[in-house]
């Protein structure tokens, strides 16, 4: 006991506590100016158990917990502030926190009680007639409800949240509406204009003049826009980014799943099957239980499809579409490549009646091509390849006019004259398995591979019903386009092996 002036006395352990809970609270605070989320959500927790933390404090530790996955404690501790800026009379203050809360429990798939936060903090602005960045905030939800059926309200909804974070030097805001407009505007069928507002919007995250809940939100949405516009060296480039940017944080947990689904998509599109399979496993361990699990399971289904593991395929399928990420087009394919070619029809026309936006129809016009040949409904496939030209034409994007030229060949080759003989090649996989490449007609850039013994001439078949597998990534890398279109003038192709 230690005496006191006023004549109370101090118990020595309760003096070395208050000292621990101040040390506790000292490291939390540098732990997250650090990001180093892991050691500032522990001592920001201890500090918390020894006394109650202020309402600063309370906003760190539920940003720290929501870093390294612990959503709940997160969406509890925010509900703790907001309760506390309601005690001390902040509105302001209780709007912002219900607005970050409703924003994360959005994230974690649960609607009702995330729009019912964002509810109560649109009340708490309207009803005090407050005049405050946090109705920049709430415009964003609002612009992502209508970002599908009416991206032009949409972009229109982003420029007004622009605007007010500008007014109230709100960085974070600004940041993130400029990346809802580029997004907008790509959907409106501007891609050039959408791009360069989210390379803009890049800057700011690049330069670490946003915050981490945002820099991940914004580099994500950034990654999905260049994939829509089929931007694959853009969307590399920002997968990169987020790569090294998750790896600067050891401790986080969001976005490092999707950063491994993104770089799974990028693999396969690649050819860099194997890779692209243990990013996509990785991505579905880590995104288990989230609803971003649906887009990993989709690579996956894709992954095995493409490798001919057709009840993996359907699995991977499967649980993406019970997860809420739709399984087609794949699951048509997945149905051709079986040989069930009615069920791939049935399906890819099913899909591409619903597919309303061109995004949405680029994405699937080339197997609605591809399955078309195989019923022979030439004329349908003809205007499907058309579309898809167009769109790529339209959107000036590389990878998609590769995309686009690869059903073409087949729709315009004069009917009754029979197709070039097609040309195998042969290489030694990395395994020690042969492989083969079947080469088409310049213009037409579909293909597939599987295990040969020797290279030979074939009369080729219905070269769409069989998307067998590569069995070695390196091989795959270092094909080249040169090695398969020589088949001009009876020239043998070019071993790509050297």
């Amino acid at each position: 006991m230690i005496p006191q002036s006023n004549g109370c006395e101090v118990r020595l352990d309760e003096l070395m506590a208050m000292a621990h809970a101040e040390q506790a609270l000292d490291g939390g605070r540098a732990s997250f100016v650090r990001q180093a989320w892991g050691d500032a959500y522990a001592q920001l927790s201890a500090a918390d158990k020894d006394a109650p933390l202020e309402l600063d404090d309370l906003e760190r530790l539920a940003v720290a917990a929501y870093m390294v996955g612990r959503d709940e404690e997160s969406t509890d501790v925010w509900a703790r502030a907001h309760h506390e800026c309601m005690r001390l009379g902040d509105v302001v203050g209780a709007a912002r926190c219900a607005l970050r809360l409703g924003m994360e429990l959005l994230l974690m798939g649960e609607v009702a009680r995330g729009g019912g936060w964002l509810a109560r903090a649109r009340r708490l602005i309207e009803e005090g007639n407050l005049d405050c960045v946090e109705r920049g905030w709430l415009l964003v939800p609002a612009a992502i409800q209508c970002f599908d059926e009416d991206p032009a309200t949409a972009h229109a909804t982003f420029g007004q949240a622009v605007e007010i974070g500008a007014r109230f030097g709100d960085l974070d805001l600004v940041a993130l509406a400029r990346n809802g407009q580029g997004c907008a505007l790509i959907r409106l069928g501007q891609p050039a204009a959408g791009v360069r507002l989210l390379d803009e919007a890049m800057v700011a995250v690049t330069a670490g003049e946003v915050s981490p809940f945002v820099a991940g939100g914004v580099y994500c949405a950034a990654i999905e826009a260049c994939q829509e516009i089929f931007d694959l060296r853009r969307a590399r480039e920002w997968a990169t980014a987020l790569t090294r940017w998750c790896e600067s944080q050891p401790d986080l947990v969001p976005y490092r799943g999707q950063c491994l689904a993104y770089r799974a998509e990028i693999m396969r599109l690649h050819g860099d099957w194997p890779d692209a399979m243990e990013e996509a496993q990785r991505a579905r361990d880590w995104l288990s239980g989230h609803p971003a699990v649906g887009m990993v399971f989709y690579q996956l289904g894709e992954l095995y499809r493409l490798r001919g593991e057709f009840a993996e395929a359907e699995e991977a399928y499967r649980q993406a579409n019970q997860s809420g990420h739709s399984p087609q087009p794949g699951l048509a394919e997945l149905r051709l490549a079986e040989g069930n070619v009615a069920a791939a029809a049935a399906a890819i026309r099913r899909v591409i009646d619903e597919a309303q936006d061109r995004a949405a129809r680029s994405r699937v016009l080339a197997a609605y091509v591809e399955i078309g040949l195989a019923i022979d409904d030439v004329g349908a496939a003809r205007a499907a390849a058309d579309e898809l030209s167009q769109i790529a034409a339209d959107l000036d994007a590389p990878l998609l006019r590769a995309v686009a030229a690869g059903p073409s060949g087949p729709c315009f080759w004069p009917r009754g004259i029979p197709e070039p003989p097609v040309r195998c090649c042969v290489g030694r996989g990395r395994g020690g398995g042969s492989l083969r490449r079947r080469t088409r007609p310049l213009g037409s850039g579909s293909w597939s591979a599987w295990p040969v013994g020797r290279s030979e001439m074939r009369t080729p078949r219905r070269w769409s019903s069989t998307r067998p597998a590569w069995s070695s990534s390196s091989w795959a890398r270092r094909l080249t386009l040169r090695g398969w279109i020589r088949w001009f003038g009876g020239q043998r192709p070019v071993n790509p092996m050297g």
